[in-house]
């Protein structure tokens, strides 16, 4: 891998910036709200002792960002690089999700732009896992022409298995 997996990222509305173990309290107040795992195989990462996990898993991941907003300075999520494949030209993007104060402003797509636009100079194929119920990620992987390509059990760093659907786009497609 000739590559970095958490460079700086950003636009009009975003700043992507590697996530850091000083980062805790701070991503743990946009994550700490309920509604935000509502649909997540994982209904109670809200709870701190869960979500320390969850960040423990980022922090070891090296391609963890922290997802800043530009108008306000405050961090409303996190995203990360995962599981990159040379032989097969792919790497994963998930472990997604924002501060409920920020949905519905175009967010998740201005940051997978900002990733995959990135991550495509160094791979052919994204995929991302997303829970059998988060019918709203779903929707929303969807909407970036990804398409469902399969289903497994995954395991969550930390965490039991849980039913996920496999989406997968080509730098093809995207670049379209």
């Amino acid at each position: 891998m000739n590559f970095n997996l958490q460079p700086i990222l950003e636009n009009d509305l975003v700043i992507l910036k590697l996530l850091s173990e000083n980062d805790f309290e701070e991503l743990y107040s946009a994550a700490s709200d309920p509604k935000v795992w509502e649909q997540h195989p994982n209904k109670n990462r809200w709870q701190r002792e869960v979500f320390q996990n969850f960040f423990d898993g980022a922090i070891q991941s090296k391609g963890a960002f922290k997802i800043i907003d530009k108008q306000t300075n405050q961090v409303i999520g996190s995203s990360r690089f995962y599981d990159f494949d040379d032989k097969d030209s792919s790497i994963l993007v998930g472990y997604t999700f924002y501060a409920t104060s920020s949905w519905g402003k175009g967010i998740n797509p201005s940051v997978k732009k900002l990733m995959f636009d990135y991550i495509f100079q160094f791979v052919d194929k994204i995929y991302l896992h997303v829970g059998a119920e988060n019918v709203r990620s779903q929707i929303a992987v969807e909407r970036l022409g990804c398409k469902k390509i399969k289903e497994e059990e995954v395991a969550y760093f930390g965490e039991n298995p849980k039913l996920n659907f496999v989406y997968g786009i080509h730098k093809n497609d995207w670049f379209k």
